[in-house]
């Protein structure tokens, strides 16, 4: 892999894989210049989640708008490249992004990267912390558990994912059994804080595979408590079960990831992902990493959608090599 020679290269990314439309500019991969994110979390409240048909109408009104506030303080003539999430996420959503990128780098002759949504999620990490490879990666999210091998900043091994739900599904469909808003997962951490481990959940595992993550049968068992007490008259107990469903995640998450540190002969770990905001699952792994492993976290700021960890990974991805022509195309499913 070859660096550039020279310094301060700037890029313009677009981030629009689910409900946030964002843009910002990076500098050589690790400097914030500029992130701008336009959420729509108000919007699909409503709804109980996300509607992807609602997000992509509201990712074009937006788009224009980010990407101009993005570009506050900037000229086009600033700009080195263009980085662009292609996959995987809502089809719909991600052809906003893809299409307005592809629009702009050819109107301004500037490279046009792509980045696959997982890969910035990891390079959240290179915006708020020293983290280099190699390491064990993490990722944690609404729509994907992954622990990954990064050897180097683009190139990466996938030894475990979840086979069904993923862990932050598995708290947002908990949350809305309980009754908490969308996104139910920020209501979960703070109800774990009032609440006790009394409630016992499963820890499922997939037959045959060590470090791949089940989280269907789990959210099952939660649900199926919570009708249950229902039905005898009784009422549940929205904290406990909150902090019972939290421990019973991250003591899922630790076990596999830990296992395959040690197995992998890796001694840096790090979590990335949305769900790395989780205020219980982060405490516990810096318990369990404590003098046994060097446990790296983003910034909460970092840890959702955003299009800084796009202009990062786009960064490297640049190093690379790794540049897309104008048939670029949205995937909804991808391998990292």
């Amino acid at each position: 892999m070859f660096l550039f020679e020279s310094e301060n290269m700037k890029i313009l990314a677009i981030e629009s894989s689910c409900d946030e439309t964002a843009a910002a500019i990076v500098e050589d991969g690790r400097k914030i210049l500029t992130n701008v994110v336009s959420s729509q979390i108000d919007i699909h409240k409503q709804y109980g989640g996300v509607v992807p048909e609602i997000a992509s109408r509201h990712h074009c009104e937006n788009i224009l708008p980010v990407v101009s506030q993005a570009l506050e303080g900037y000229s086009f003539e600033d700009i080195d490249a263009i980085g662009v999430t292609y996959a995987p996420g809502l089809i719909g959503a991600l052809l906003v992004g893809v299409s307005f990128a592809k629009g702009l780098a050819t109107a301004l002759s500037k490279p046009l990267i792509p980045v696959n949504h997982l890969q910035g999620h990891i390079a959240s990490l290179y915006l708020s912390t020293d983290l280099k490879p190699p390491f064990l990666a993490l990722i944690i999210s609404g729509g994907h558990t992954h622990i990954v091998e990064v050897s180097d900043y683009t190139k990466y091994n996938v030894i475990g994912r979840t086979r069904d739900d993923a862990a932050g599904e598995c708290f947002d469909k908990a949350a809305r059994a309980l009754g908490f808003p969308y996104p139910g997962g920020v209501y979960i951490d703070k109800a774990a804080v009032s609440g006790k481990c009394t409630y016992p959940l499963p820890k499922p595992k997939v037959e045959g595979q060590e470090f791949d993550f089940s989280f269907s049968g789990l959210k099952t068992a939660v649900l199926n408590t919570i009708h249950n007490t229902k039905q005898r008259g009784e009422e549940i107990n929205s904290n406990d079960m909150a902090a019972s469903l939290q421990q019973t995640i991250s003591d899922i998450l630790i076990d596999k990831t830990l296992k395959a540190a040690e197995r992998y002969n890796y001694k840096t770990i790090a979590l990335a992902g949305g769900v790395s905001a989780n205020s219980g699952i982060r405490k516990a792994f810096e318990n369990a990493c404590e003098n046994r492993f060097k446990l790296y976290l983003p910034e909460k700021k970092y840890c959702g959608d955003n299009a800084a960890m796009i202009a990062s990974q786009a960064y490297y991805n640049f190093s690379d090599g790794i540049i897309a022509t104008s048939d670029l195309n949205a995937y909804a499913t991808s391998n990292i």
